[in-house]
């Protein structure tokens, strides 16, 4: 199996007004982004210790937070969406796998969630129709 590689962010809390609820439904008390990407491993197995050598994935970090404050979102599906037309303009980025949930769901529990994976084939094609 060849050498594969992945800059993993897990259960980030964001902060966005995200939804429509009515008096009696559930409103969520966190929304939780899972980002894993995939990058080259030249990336990752680096031959000194340079912030130059590697992703630098602050900034991609900075701009999903300005994204999520940014706008009121209906559907946790178009702040991902917003979040992948971020990650197509990172070249080192060679695909993806996204998940977004909100807690709670019902009577206090249960996390609810959409996740999209976007392969390598997909990430250039997202590419070329950006361009």
């Amino acid at each position: 199996m060849p050498t594969r590689s992945y800059v993993e962010l897990k259960d980030l809390q964001i902060a966005v007004h995200l939804g429509t609820y009515g008096p009696v439904d559930v409103v969520p008390d966190a929304h939780l982004l899972d980002l894993t990407l995939t990058i080259a491993p030249h990336l990752v197995m680096i031959p000194r210790d340079e912030m130059a050598l590697v992703f630098d994935y602050d900034p991609l970090i900075l701009q999903i937070d300005a994204l999520a404050r940014a706008n009121h979102y209906e559907t946790q599906e178009r702040l991902m969406t917003s979040i992948v037309e971020a990650c197509i303009e990172y070249p080192q980025i060679e695909a993806l796998d996204i998940s977004l949930r909100k807690r709670p769901v019902l009577s206090g529990t249960g996390t609810l969630g959409v996740r999209l994976i976007v392969d390598s084939i997909e990430m250039a094609a997202l590419r070329d129709a950006a361009t």
